[in-house]
């Protein structure tokens, strides 16, 4: 019946030839496209579409040693209750966190360190950075215990407003304690803005940015590196993004709360170990490559010179390093 149907069209109709005119347009244009990098279905690429993929730039990044490392406790916590944290240093520091920071003395000390004096020492944070509360804490380089952090009862505050906000629930500040120690290491400061739930928002306590201070005036801003869900892990070790002009925290985005996650220290033994998980494309190669901008951690230092697209969310690769250096120079 098909049949007899598209010979009586083939004959009494000019449809059969505008329908073939029109397949072959859309299947063309869809090869072109695909050309150019545009995304189109899979099924309408070329064939031989691998053989003109050209090579993913690679993105020159800065290796340096992060003497700080923060871990805020998973349990209930508000802004009358307090937050439990726990660092772990590489030297003695000292950890000060201010309740009720302004957002905008957070921006403006963010863009003194560019470009005026250097805020390395507690001191320097407290004169730049206007809050309502400051505690302070002195950490050995071993240890590993909570440090439990309250706004006291007699001040009175238990939220601090309506959305959009002007003050940052919790900035934890770490500072080296020795000044040798601000010698040795190009990191010189950590900080992370910390947001509590209150009676006014009652959204979960999480990480919202986390900064990293040089000796020099730069700013690094950790990110975190996503893992495919059948790697056993949402996330890996976040990328340490340099950057001479601070992404600023505006009050937009602390309205929104966009979660940045945590350095995790057995995600950084996993790979420093050489245990990374597998590709997600040849599943035999260790994973040694972060696609940008989407930063998933998902394939090989072979596996990426084949796709423009990344194979989690499908979005464009710009550019991709190396989370081993090694790794990635032995093979070249």
């Amino acid at each position: 019946m098909a049949a007899v149907f598209l010979v009586t069209l083939y004959e009494y109709s000019p449809l059969f030839y505008i329908s073939v005119v029109s397949l072959c347009f859309v299947v063309t244009a869809a090869m072109v496209l695909g050309w150019f990098g545009f995304d189109v279905p899979v099924i309408l690429r070329s064939s031989d579409e691998t053989e003109s993929i050209l090579p993913t730039p690679e993105k020159q990044m800065v290796q340096v040693t992060n003497p700080f490392a923060l871990e805020m406790c998973s349990g209930p916590v508000s802004v009358t209750d307090g937050v439990s944290i726990r660092t772990c240093c590489l030297e003695p520091c000292i950890l000060s966190c201010f309740w009720g920071c302004k957002v905008s003395a957070l921006q403006g000390a963010l863009q003194a360190h560019q470009h005026g004096p250097r805020l390395t020492t507690p001191q320097h944070f407290q004169e730049a950075l206007l809050s309502y509360y400051c505690q302070s804490f002195c950490i050995g380089s071993v240890d590993r215990e909570w440090c439990h952090t309250q706004i006291p009862a007699d001040q009175g505050i238990t939220d601090f407003g309506l959305l959009p906000r002007e003050h940052y629930p919790l900035v934890a500040v770490l500072t080296l304690v020795e000044p040798e120690a601000r010698d040795t290491y190009n990191i010189v400061a950590s900080v992370t803005v910390i947001h509590v739930p209150d009676d006014k928002y009652s959204l979960s306590a999480r990480i919202l940015f986390q900064y990293l201070l040089t000796s020099q005036g730069n700013m690094y801003e950790l990110k975190p590196l996503f893992m495919s869900a059948g790697s056993g892990g949402a996330s890996g070790t976040p990328e340490p993004d340099q950057s001479t002009q601070p992404s600023e925290p505006s009050e937009e985005e602390y309205s929104r709360m966009e979660p940045v996650l945590e350095r995790e220290e057995e995600e950084e033994e996993h790979w420093s170990e050489g245990k990374a998980r597998d590709c997600v494309v040849c599943q035999n190669a260790a994973v040694n490559r972060v696609l940008l901008p989407c930063r998933h951690a998902c394939v090989c230092d072979s596996c990426v010179s084949h796709f423009q697209h990344c194979p989690i969310c499908r979005g464009f690769v710009l550019e991709s390093f190396s989370l081993a250096q090694g790794t990635a120079a032995a093979e070249q």
